[in-house]
């Protein structure tokens, strides 16, 4: 942004000097010729004032220009702040007319919770991913890096790190029983972050951990994303591939050959208007990793489109949709993410680290971390799966997916808070999940503490407990104005005497025994007049 603004107030400070010219010799031509017309008068300074009024006004005018490119571009830039992506708005959604494409989204949509992953050789360092690479994101991205190393020396060190990626307890297998018994359905993984990192073998990049300078590219799981993939689609759950529309490490994205030289922003490091040819070959790059994740790696449900900076809008026209209805050749009804773009190629829009406030009646999908960030940190903590299963039902009240984020360690392995929580979060769902998957929203979604989902004309009203000291009361109103003849606990199946009562069903549900109050609890409310 910085080196922007300066292009900006050198390009401002150029046209104000060829006016200031100008104004000069038109000075000095009317004061050559009021000299000669008549000696006493040779200063008039009527013009000058006119010219000096006219100087002001330029001025003006250039300021504001100035003012509103530097804030478009602006604008922007802050889709994405502190690496956190805005989401569409809902009245910008686009229905896909595909029916197989539509077909596709009501499974996602039956889903309900997704086990992401942000794994790379950035791992091994501890920090945020990819992030500290761009000197205009340092402010924020760098805070985590304490070992004195130069901004330059920095970038060496962090592109260096596919030498020494070696993660030699992976286990695809592992990984996938776990995701399973945590309830969740399908995988949405980094195949590349921003940093251009492979994590599949493929043929356009000699960045990625199959190449001979990785240490891994020895191991029988070195194509990460096809072991992995085949290891979830073996116990039925959906594959969702994470790709980065950016790529820093590839030079015709990002080189010091251009203006910025070593300064680095979010990228490319040049005007595609100025060189198409330049991004063009990225473009051709871009489309080809695409293709091949899309048709070498078996069934893929969707792919989720990260970067949202690199759009049409911004100048950076990848063609995305053209490679898409390439893909969808090999795999009809594959969802796109095409993230914060909005249109025909942002399938279900993705929410980062927030819910949104109101049900939203589109497709959507909140990104949210088990710990403190989306990529392994040392020492993090986790949420608990109390915290998990609050924030799902708040989500799937809402209309939305939950992608829980995990950030597998460097050597392989997940780490033992996430794995425990995820495990929580399974136990929980083993007996309520009916409540969840496949379910759809059930008005009034969410009120006075319970939310509200519905399937095969069973209405579900789901309490939860937000600490496990708050009061479990013996008598629960539930507010909601449909008929129901019955109402029963999900866990037990018991059917539990209730009352019409100021609008709502006011519910016999016993003493709580416990010492500690429940995660949460869910009744069936059913009305067998039908």
């Amino acid at each position: 942004m910085k080196k922007m603004k300066e292009r900006i107030e050198a390009k401002k400070e150029a046209r104000m000097e060829e006016l200031r010219e100008e104004l000069r010799q038109e000075k000095e031509t009317k004061k050559e010729t009021e000299e000669m017309n008549n000696e006493e008068n040779k200063i008039n300074e009527s013009p000058i004032e006119d010219n000096e009024a006219k100087e002001a006004k330029i001025e003006e005018t250039e300021n504001k220009e100035a003012e509103t490119e530097a804030s478009e571009n602006e604008e922007k830039e802050e889709m994405v702040e502190n690496g956190v992506h805005n989401y569409s708005a809902e009245e910008s959604y686009v229905w896909p007319t595909d029916p197989k494409v539509r077909k596709k989204l009501e499974w996602f949509r039956d889903q309900k919770l997704g086990l992401m992953m942000h794994w790379g050789a950035y791992s091994q360092l501890g920090i945020v991913e990819s992030w500290a690479l761009s000197d205009a994101d340092a402010c924020w991205s760098r805070h985590c890096i304490d070992w004195e190393v130069t901004g330059e020396e920095f970038k060496k060190q962090y592109f260096d790190l596919n030498k020494t990626f070696n993660p030699i307890r992976f286990e695809p297998e592992k990984w996938a029983d776990i995701a399973k018994a945590a309830g969740t359905k399908y995988l949405l993984f980094t195949t590349k972050h921003h940093d251009g990192f492979c994590m599949w073998d493929s043929k356009y990049s000699d960045y990625k951990v199959t190449a001979p300078d990785c240490p891994y590219h020895t191991n029988h799981y070195a194509d990460i994303c096809a072991h992995l993939f085949e290891s979830f689609r073996k116990r039925d759950l959906g594959v969702i591939a994470y790709f980065s529309k950016a790529d820093w490490h590839v030079d015709s994205y990002w080189s010091e050959n251009y203006e910025r030289g070593s300064y680095q922003h979010r990228g490319p490091s040049y005007d595609p208007k100025e060189y198409p040819e330049e991004w063009e070959r990225f473009v051709t790059f871009t489309q080809n990793q695409i293709m091949e994740l899309g048709s070498r790696y078996g069934q893929i449900d969707g792919m989720w489109f990260d970067a949202g900076w690199v759009c049409k809008e911004n100048g950076q026209d990848i063609r995305l949709g053209e490679v898409i209805e390439r893909v969808r050749k090999f795999q009809p009804g594959m969802l796109c993410a095409d993230r914060t773009i909005g249109g025909p190629y942002e399938n279900y829009v993705t929410p980062e680290q927030c819910v949104p406030e109101e049900p939203l009646m589109i497709p959507w999908e909140s990104c949210i971390t088990l710990g403190t960030s989306f990529s392994f940190v040392y020492e993090d903590t986790y949420k608990s799966p109390r915290d998990v299963i609050c924030l799902l039902v708040d989500i799937v009240v809402k209309g939305g997916n939950l992608a829980i984020n995990v950030g597998p360690q460097p050597n392989g392995c997940l780490p033992k808070g996430a794995v425990d929580c995820l495990l929580g979060m399974g136990k929980w769902l083993d007996v309520y999940g009916e409540a969840i998957y496949g379910t759809r929203v059930c008005a009034p979604y969410k009120k006075d503490g319970i939310g509200f989902t519905t399937k095969n004309g069973v209405v579900y009203a789901i309490e939860t407990f937000a600490s496990e000291t708050q009061e479990v009361p013996s008598k629960v109103w539930i507010p909601y104005e449909g008929k129901v003849t019955k109402i029963s606990d999900m866990a037990d199946g018991r059917v539990l005497s209730f009352e019409v009562k100021d609008g709502g069903y006011l519910v016999d549900a016993g003493e709580w025994a416990e010492e500690k109050a429940p995660i949460g609890c869910v009744f069936c409310l059913e009305n067998e007049e039908k």
